[in-house]
């Protein structure tokens, strides 16, 4: 790839490509100045900054064990220490089927982030244990560029053997032999491209798929049967899936649908009525997806048969299987909802307490289990691992993550309100606050998405305890190009109807303040990533309505991004917003593009945080969209830059650098809301 500046259309009305040129000393020295004027500028909250980090890490019990998960003769779990940036791998042997508890005498450390880290960036890709237990795969990201080494470590001997494999995606998939895995490459847009085979003691790879399509990504996984391979390769409205034998990793993939724009679907194998089956949810019954199966033996598109017809109000979002049960993932009125389907019992949803929730199967344990687990939580409740009895809906909570202190999620109130969009439309908002908050104008945090049909359904936070102690309420704003309301709500917010997030945002805000839940001197916002670009176009669109704005990794720049093919992901990114090459979407595009329609106005006090490292949506972004700020608006207002010159998308690794994440913003939010005391 490279880093050089692309000609563009209007290249001469964009002064400040120039940071664009990666790791040229002007450049760093650019965006380190803006990293010390940050700090400068937020020199007074030094002291609040430390309590906030001190108050969310007391919340937090950082020495923990996760739930054990049962396989084979084993179980396989965490533990996080005090002190300790990252979790540690164990396992132990299993003292009999039914049961999780941890023999310590049998324990074994598998693998340690925190020995591996030296204090530096580490993220764990693979984490992939051999079918028969003696070997685990996994793979190492050391810069944030999400490009991942990969290693093989013999559990007997603790060896550790370094794969001769450069520019893989991170993913390890073992076939039953437990000598043959599977690993992904990168192309040099950072797409995975390539599907490889590699035989355990060789230092070659057979490359077995070639996706040549760039809007095409490739992936490989085990199904829930762990009889089979499955080779998926996607756009963002297509697909192609590809089977093979688990047992037989040397034989050549099935095409089970060739593609064909606009058919996308996902497959899985299990039993239904004892037989073992295809199962494949499927768009070509209607946007919503349906549910069809196909015999083992024939699994071939025109053997498809219909199990679960298409509903235009139910969203089918996945499928697990079990031999006890075919599970759905269900989304209904904004919600998730769970359905099971016993082999031998009535089929039953799964009830839960709150009004607004997140809820997933986290857990289909091993395939002959009775049990599966879901991960369940809402604003004002910690997540919750719970058991479900597959054959009559017994629930049985096992884990909740513990919140330190004197939090009583009954002293917060969760709600669901409903803002009317511009062309009548109903919004989901989800909002959480003190009991004794509401029935006032208090300050605000709005938070939003909007793209990829991703659902931003509501979660708990630790961090966030300390502005709803501080009297603020928090409020998710589930605009068009989410899929929190299916598919059609998902394609209400892209391509040619992308302005239906911004306006949708925008009339979420006002609803809030006409409720008389905030005022606009109180009304912070927030997004991040494709987020992040929904913050700067109603930024552009409405600054009088906020106070503050925070962008994390914001992809700002969208119209000079999608005009260049080198970058990563550009060209997978056409179905989503739109290839600018044609005129009418590079109008449509440079219509709405944050960076693009900054104008002489005032704006609300803005911090914006970048990668260096993150390879899906440039540093560049936020460094041109705050420089481009500084000389257009004509207010005094805080406008801050923050890059963190080694990560990559996600942020810096390690649970504490996250918290001192959280501290930082939550000091800009208050000092920028006149908070004096802490």
């Amino acid at each position: 790839m490279s880093n050089a500046p692309v000609a563009r259309l209007e290249a001469a009305a964009d002064p400040y490509c120039w940071l664009e040129n990666r790791d040229a000393a002007e450049v760093l020295d650019y965006l380190k100045a803006e990293n010390a004027y940050l700090e400068a500028q937020l020199a007074d909250e030094a002291a609040l900054r430390e309590q906030l980090f001190q108050e969310i890490k007391g919340r937090i019990r950082e020495t923990d064990l996760g739930l054990p998960s049962p396989w084979g003769p084993y179980l396989y779990y965490h533990r996080t220490t005090a002190g300790d940036e990252y979790p540690r791998h164990y396992r132990c042997k299993r003292p009999h089927s039914d049961s999780v508890e941890i023999d310590p005498s049998s324990e074994e450390l598998l693998l340690d982030p925190n020995a591996l880290a030296d204090g530096g960036f580490i993220s764990v890709g693979a984490f992939s244990i051999s079918p028969d237990h003696q070997r685990l795969a996994y793979s190492l990201d050391t810069s944030g560029e999400e490009v991942y080494e990969l290693f093989i470590k013999d559990l007997s001997s603790g060896k550790v053997t370094a794969l001769p494999f450069a520019n893989c995606d991170g993913r390890m998939t073992w076939a039953n032999d437990s000598q043959t895995v599977f690993f992904v490459e990168l192309d040099d847009t950072h797409r995975p491209y390539k599907l490889f085979r590699h035989t355990l003691g060789e230092q070659n790879a057979e490359m077995i798929f070639h996706e040549t399509d760039e809007r095409f990504f490739l992936s490989c996984y085990r199904s829930s049967s762990e009889r089979k391979l499955i080779l998926q390769l996607g756009s963002k409205t297509t697909t192609e899936c590809w089977v093979v034998d688990a047992d037989t990793p040397e034989a050549s993939f099935t095409c089970l649908a060739p593609r064909e724009e606009g058919h996308e679907y996902d497959a899985d194998h299990g039993k239904h009525n004892g037989i073992w089956t295809w199962f494949i949810r499927s768009n070509q019954h209607g946007i919503n997806f349906a549910v069809l199966t196909a015999d083992d033996a024939t699994p071939q598109r025109e053997h498809w048969q219909l199990y679960r017809a298409h509903d235009p109000e139910v969203m089918v979002d996945g499928i697990t299987l079990n031999e006890q049960a075919v599970v759905l993932s269900l989304r209904k009125g904004g919600l998730p909802i769970i359905e099971v389907q016993p082999e031998a019992a009535p089929v039953y949803n799964v009830h839960l307490p709150d009004a607004a929730y997140s809820l997933f199967v986290q857990d289909s344990l091993e395939f002959e289990s009775p049990v599966i687990r879901l991960r369940y939580e809402a604003l004002n409740r910690p997540a919750q691992v719970r058991q479900l009895q597959l054959n009559d809906g017994t629930q049985q909570v096992l884990k909740e993550t513990p919140v330190l202190g004197t939090f009583n999620p009954d002293d917060y109130i969760s709600q669901r309100l409903w803002a009317s969009a511009g062309d009548g439309t109903l919004v989901p908002i989800s909002l959480v606050a003190k009991r004794d908050v509401l029935g006032k104008p208090a300050p605000l945090y709005l938070y939003g998405y909007g793209a990829y049909g991703e659902c931003l359904d509501p979660w708990f936070s630790h961090a966030r305890l300390s502005l709803l102690e501080r009297g603020f309420v928090f409020a998710i704003a589930h605009v068009r190009g989410g899929g929190e309301l299916g598919e059609a709500w998902y394609r209400g917010g892209k391509l040619e109807h992308k302005q239906n997030s911004f306006s949708d945002f925008i009339s979420c805000a006002e609803h809030l303040i006409s409720e008389g839940y905030t005022d606009s001197t109180q009304l912070v916002i927030s997004g991040g990533s494709a987020g992040g670009l929904l913050i700067g176009a109603v930024l552009n669109r409405r600054p009088d309505l906020f106070a503050a704005a925070i962008a994390e990794v914001p992809f700002v720049d969208v119209l000079n991004t999608m005009l260049n093919p080198d970058l990563p992901l550009t060209v997978t990114e056409y179905d989503e917003w739109g290839d600018p090459n044609h005129p009418e979407v590079f109008e449509r595009i440079k219509g709405y593009a944050p960076y693009e329609n900054i104008s002489a106005q005032p704006y609300p006090a803005i911090l914006a945080v970048a990668g260096y490292n993150d390879s899906r949506v440039q540093y560049w972004e936020a460094a041109k969209w705050v420089a481009k700020l500084r000389t257009k608006k004509t207010d005094s207002n805080l406008l801050l830059l923050k890059t963190e010159l080694d990560a990559g998308h996600g942020g810096m690794s390690g649970r504490y650098q996250a918290l001192k994440d959280a501290a930082l913003e939550y000091a800009f939010i208050l000092k920028c809301l006149g908070f004096n005391s802490f």
